[in-house]
């Protein structure tokens, strides 16, 4: 006869409510040693991987999209994105991945064809502040980063995060010590400079000399090899991309920028001299260099026309072999010319 009286299976509205009640109780209740408490946050991890059910779906059913739309409705409706973000770093490591992975799915989520996740952002846009300096919490900050990425998923947000002052964090955060965390922010910084192509190509014309000569200084010129390898790769990502022709142009005219490009050509590791290769490429290729531009790459001619003839990748790459050949003929063709 139990089986008659089972209760109700709670709506995703009621469940994300109940969510947000007990997430207001851990913010609220700070001693430890409460077994009520305790009983609370095991409940809490419950819901979250309820939450988690709905918009991901289980091994029994794929996730119902009217279901999805009213859990994200009623969880942008008040302040239970806040209150997760915040709670965090009471919970245990699994919830903590639990309601990574749920914010990161809300964030997809429309509502009568709106991304509703957007607008609650851009009203509590402070929220970005927080996840940003989690990568200075080393519990925290590979859950706040991977919630970061999605956030700005959203062009405003992006927009925002590009705009502060933590942009000029990540110089560092790309560097922490800790291999996880520094591979998390330099997946994020490189998020932030390729994803939104109009955002970055506005924020680099803004922002050029500051961003490149920390970029340059902090980063090309690192003593640490991934930190090189890693920037000249985004590096080039940038400065290719046609969105961002006009700070290329800029780019391969300084002589400083020419000067770092060269030392990297020269390193003992393949991957960063091709990395290397491809923005050197494009000095190479500028038809209006200027006389400084000209004389450095008249004065290493003949070293770098050693460099290129044992210049290889690992697997034939024609595309590879052609702009090499033209790089090669640009700089054969080369005659000084004197500065006006």
């Amino acid at each position: 006869m139990k089986s008659l009286f089972k209760p109700k299976p709670k709506t995703p509205a009621e469940l994300v409510r109940q969510t947000r009640d007990l997430l207001i109780y851990v913010d609220r209740t700070s001693d430890t040693r409460d077994p009520k408490r305790e009983e609370k946050i095991v409940e809490l991890s419950k819901l979250i991987r309820e939450l988690k059910s709905i918009l991901y779906g289980n091994n029994d059913a794929e996730p119902v999209s009217e279901a999805c739309a009213q859990l994200t409705q009623e969880f942008f409706k008040e302040n239970t994105l806040r209150l997760l973000i915040m709670c965090l770093p009471k919970l245990s490591l699994e919830t903590r991945k639990d309601a990574t992975q749920v914010v990161a799915n809300l964030q997809r989520q429309q509502v009568q064809s709106r991304l509703i996740a957007c607008d609650y952002l851009e009203a509590n846009i402070d929220l970005m502040d927080v996840l940003i300096l989690g990568y200075e919490n080393v519990d925290m900050a590979l859950h706040y980063g991977a919630m970061l990425r999605d956030c700005i998923r959203h062009q405003s947000v992006a927009k925002y995060v590009l705009e502060s002052e933590h942009m000029k964090k990540f110089f560092d955060y790309v560097q922490i010590p800790n291999f996880d965390i520094s591979a998390d922010a330099a997946a994020t910084f490189k998020e932030l400079l390729t994803r939104h192509k109009s955002t970055v190509a506005e924020f680099l014309s803004k922002n050029y000399d500051w961003f490149f000569t920390e970029f340059n200084s902090k980063l090309l010129e690192s003593t640490n090899y991934i930190t090189r390898r890693q920037a000249v790769k985004l590096l080039a990502d940038i400065l290719l991309d046609r969105s961002n022709s006009a700070v290329m142009t800029r780019y391969v005219c300084s002589r400083d920028n020419l000067r770092i490009l060269m030392n990297l050509l020269r390193e003992s590791s393949k991957s960063i001299q091709i990395e290397a290769f491809h923005v050197f490429k494009l000095f190479a290729a500028n038809q209006h260099k200027p006389p400084d531009i000209i004389s450095i790459l008249v004065a290493n001619r003949s070293k770098l026309l050693r460099l290129f003839a044992d210049f290889k990748t690992d697997k034939e790459d024609q595309q590879f072999e052609a702009d090499k050949a033209q790089v090669v003929r640009e700089i054969a063709a080369l005659e000084p010319r004197n500065p006006p």
